[in-house]
């Protein structure tokens, strides 16, 4: 029979077709070497002599929505060159796995667009055969990232499950790759990052993270002259729930059952941009009666606008002055969460007005973040965290479709 089938459908070249059987909703494909191209799987000599047949079965791509087989007894063979015995070589499968290299690569094609169990269930094999092939291609191109070229990076930590697990993610914010995943959080989970840095003889210039003090720490000592930017979000962030803390002590405190009612519910009026406020629900008169109840609410809710200008000067000399007159308000509020949210800026000036030198954040690094909550919720958690690790390193290449 011809063997053109098997070259243009599956890329098997050097195999005759024998024979083709349907069975139990398969299709079977029976091949068989071709005499004159046997070799030496060693040396590749053709100097052999036949020494007994083994029967294998490989998986490879399907037609239509039908599972194909081949079928082949792969020939023994004594070489007179080398003196080993071994099988003939393949040339279209791995002899350690059970299906060819374009079903591989058929699967792998897959599963950057679907999860794992689904391109089981599609290509109608077990969960482990497919996770094999994935994990093996990701360690292969994933494993280690490069980190030679690296100049800005971002850091941040992000809770996986429960218990408290997180892991560290570093982010080249250049490339968009995550370029290192720390079990845990702290310093210590970014050890092997700065051992793996040290010896790439990477120069880093500068580097986004949070204000935590371990991350102040780690910069600090591994990478003394980078620029380390302190991220606007966070500190936002951070103002916000202080300034949430502030609303519920407020409601706490209000007298008659007046007050109560009007400051109830303004908790996202006071954490919203203005311009966002929805006047069909008449948010913006529901935070003005709140504002106007109580004189503390109001002094932390301008203050907090009036924070948001802090990255919006025209250079670091301007951004120094505002900052130092958003710190003399604060202080001078009377309000003792201000006070101690001006303690904290002051603390960590210089980190903030970084960014004048070096307008980068954790941003890009947050977006990623939830990319791998929702790999985490498609796969519905991972057993196996190293191949969850692998997965984080390609997300960069991953595109979900994600349709209904």
């Amino acid at each position: 029979m011809s063997t053109s089938l098997l070259y243009h459908a599956w890329g098997v070249r050097g195999y005759y077709l024998r024979h083709t059987r349907f069975e139990a909703g398969r299709i079977w494909f029976g091949i068989e070497h071709d005499q004159a191209a046997l070799c030496c799987a060693h040396c590749g000599s053709t100097r052999t002599q036949k020494s007994g047949q083994v029967p294998r079965r490989f998986r490879t791509l399907p037609i239509g929505s039908r599972p194909v087989i081949l079928e082949l007894s792969i020939q023994r063979l004594r070489c007179f060159d080398c003196g080993k015995v071994g099988q003939a070589r393949l040339g279209f499968a791995d002899e350690r796995r059970s299906y060819t290299r374009v079903f591989e690569q058929y699967a792998l094609e897959l599963s950057a667009l679907m999860t794992v169990q689904d391109v089981a269930r599609h290509l109608r094999v077990s969960w482990d055969i497919v996770r094999d092939i994935v994990q093996r291609h990701l360690v292969r191109r994933y494993s280690k990232p490069k980190l030679k070229n690296l100049k800005h990076i971002a850091i941040d930590e992000i809770s996986v499950g429960k218990g408290h697990r997180y892991l560290t993610v570093v982010l080249d914010l250049d490339s968009g790759c995550v370029v290192f995943v720390g079990q845990g959080k702290g310093a210590d989970s970014l050890d092997a990052f700065w051992t793996r840095l040290r010896a790439s003889h990477a120069h880093v210039t500068a580097v986004a993270t949070d204000m935590s003090p371990a991350y102040i720490l780690a910069v600090a000592r591994h990478l003394p002259k980078a620029i380390h930017v302190f991220d606007r979000f966070h500190v936002v962030k951070l103002f916000n729930d202080k300034l949430s803390d502030l609303r519920r002590q407020v409601q706490r405190e209000a007298e008659g059952p007046l007050q109560k009612k009007v400051l109830k519910g303004t908790r996202w009026l006071l954490l919203k941009h203005p311009g966002h406020l929805d006047p069909q629900r008449n948010e913006k008169q529901r935070l003005h009666e709140a504002l106007k109840l109580n004189e503390p609410l109001a002094k932390a809710y301008y203050l907090k606008e009036d924070l948001r200008q802090l990255w919006e000067q025209e250079g670091h000399a301007q951004a120094s002055a505002f900052l130092d007159d958003w710190i003399a308000r604060a202080r001078s509020s009377g309000v003792r969460m201000l006070q101690e949210f001006a303690q904290t800026l002051v603390l960590h000036r210089d980190g903030l007005l970084n960014w004048y030198y070096c307008p980068i954040s954790t941003g890009p690094l947050e977006g990623t973040n939830t990319k791998i909550k929702l790999l985490q919720r498609q796969a519905y958690g991972y057993r196996d965290m190293e191949f969850f690790r692998l997965k984080i390193y390609a997300l960069h290449k991953t595109t979900y479709a994600l349709v209904g």
